[in-house]
Parts: structure tokens; C-alpha cells; sequence
């Protein structure tokens, strides 16, 4: 039962949140097998001034779990 759950800038339509949705759950299924009946995908608004606070410092900075760093590093 995988759960996707992705954090980004505040601002996209509905629209391209319902296609990026089905891009990782196409993506997950061909990469591990999951069955599209038991892949679920959320998707969150930050607020750019946010991020830091609410993303960067809680899911990113020293997270053992993050298999995909980013390329940036906004405390620098």
C-alpha cells in the first residue's frame, strides 16, 4: 500500500496535480509492482517563505530516509 506524499510551492492548478498524481503512480507501479488500486499520491501547498521551516529543516535536513537529496542547500 504505498502513499506518496509530495510537498511543493504553492501555485499549481488542480489540473497538473491530478497529472503529476498519475505520473508517480504510473512511475511507482513500473518501478516496484504495486497494483494502481493500492497506490494513493497526496500532494501539499507550501508557501515559498514556508519551505525552509516546514519542508527543508523536517523532511530533508539530516534524514536517514531520503533516498534523493536535492541540490541545493538553502542554509548555506
Amino acid at each position: 500500500m504505498p502513499h506518496i506524499v509530495v510537498k511543493l510551492y504553492a501555485g499549481q492548478t488542480a489540473e497538473a496535480k491530478h497529472q503529476l498524481a498519475e505520473a508517480l503512480s504510473q512511475a511507482l507501479i513500473a518501478s516496484i509492482g504495486s497494483k494502481e488500486a493500492s497506490v494513493s499520491v497526496a500532494i501539499e501547498d507550501v508557501e515559498p517563505e514556508r519551505w525552509v521551516e516546514d519542508v527543508y529543516k523536517p523532511d530533508i535536513l539530516d534524514n536517514a530516509n531520503l533516498f534523493k537529496k536535492p541540490g541545493y542547500d538553502p542554509l548555506t
